[in-house]
């Protein structure tokens, strides 16, 4: 009784939230003319637009998210045909690659919905509810397909992992009383989020991984023991990863090294730094403005030389990298001053082989 006067309700809120005049659609190329030229734009299906779009806007460098319809072959669908036409309800998330990438935004995606409902998601059924991800490109494609994999090998769920994987073709704006119906009805959409069962299935699926933490990895980071790395590192390397040693400037391998690829810890193999965000700074040694990925770097507090430093090292191998300094150009005004001792460079003809190819597309 309880449950059938619950759907009542939100069935009653629905209506209520759907009396707007569907408006003009107008139909969204892949063009990025309405957005920054440096944005990019990834394609989602994870039931209610309301909920995906809400979710995708609290990511730190998504720029905009658009509610509409995709994946039928009906044109110009609207709120009261879009499920005729085949479509479902999607979002379009514009967002910022220097900030974020879209690997990161699967994770979010996946952590969001319910991978294992092919009937639609939590209380909206029918197939324009499903969960699919439109790939506009090969790379996109490659690390959705991978992303998926790696869910269902987790063990996360017991059931089968049925999202589909779909070659985007056309978006549809949804009606302007959809975009950003959360800010625009606080109430109505607080009523019908927790109405919806959608945040108390996310809450019990990911008990022990919050949504934000990445899909455990195929390969873990780890740092061998003292005889092994003796074994496997050269005397430079183990006197600076290890001894918080110093190569000497203009004499070390990646100074004034100038192809496209990425750095990663040459103990662990942890990602690190890119090529694209190199510079010379003058120094003789291989400098950054910024970190490749930012939660694989831990800074520390320095006091050797007679002088107030910031040491960098590597998250998992703990290896000493080099220090930081506020000197770099803008826009991050840093300079990440390493030790080429400390890393490897792997260039991007080899990152796929090398088992880093969800960052090629950084070098397209």
């Amino acid at each position: 009784m309880k449950r059938t006067l619950l759907y009542v309700i939100i069935v009653f809120l629905l209506i209520l939230g759907c009396q707007s005049s569907s408006g003009d659609q107008r139909e969204v190329k892949d063009n990025m003319k309405e957005a920054n030229v440096t944005t990019q734009i990834a394609t989602f299906a994870g039931g209610c637009f309301w909920c995906v779009e809400s979710d995708f806007e609290k990511v730190p460098g998504v720029v905009k998210v658009v509610s509409g319809y995709t994946g039928g072959t009906g044109d110009t669908p609207t709120y009261e045909t879009y499920g005729k036409k085949g479509h479902v309800e999607a979002v379009q998330v514009y967002y910022d690659p220097t900030k974020t990438n879209y690997e990161q935004l699967l994770d979010v995606f996946w952590k969001h919905i319910d991978p294992t409902d092919p009937g639609g998601q939590f209380v909206d059924r029918g197939t324009y509810y499903r969960s699919v991800i439109f790939y506009h490109d090969e790379a996109q494609k490659r690390f959705a397909e991978k992303s998926r994999e790696d869910l269902a090998k987790s063990g996360r769920f017991t059931k089968p992992i049925v999202t589909e994987i779909v070659k985007f073709s056309k978006f549809y704006d949804a009606e302007e009383y959809h975009q950003e119906y959360s800010k625009k009805n606080p109430l109505r959409y607080k009523y019908y989020r927790s109405g919806s069962g959608r945040d108390t299935f996310l809450k019990r699926a990911w008990a022990n991984g919050s949504a934000g933490c990445s899909i455990p990895s195929k390969q873990p980071y780890k740092k061998p023991d003292d005889p092994a790395l003796k074994e496997k590192l050269t005397k430079r390397q183990y006197e600076v990863t290890q001894q918080e040693g110093t190569e000497p400037p203009f004499d070390n391998e990646y100074w004034n090294n100038k192809r496209e690829g990425i750095y990663v810890d040459v103990v662990s193999g942890e990602p690190l730094f890119s090529s694209l965000d190199k510079y010379d700074s003058g120094t003789g040694w291989p400098s950054f403005i910024k970190p490749l990925e930012p939660d694989n770097i831990v800074e520390k507090e320095d006091r050797g030389l007679f002088m107030k430093r910031t040491e960098v090292r590597s998250k998992f191998a703990d290896s000493h990298l080099g220090h930081v300094f506020p000197d770099g150009p803008k826009p991050t005004g840093l300079r990440y001053c390493m030790n080429s001792a400390s890393l490897r460079f792997i260039p991007k003809e080899e990152l796929e082989k090398e088992g880093y190819g969800r960052y090629l597309h950084l070098f397209q």
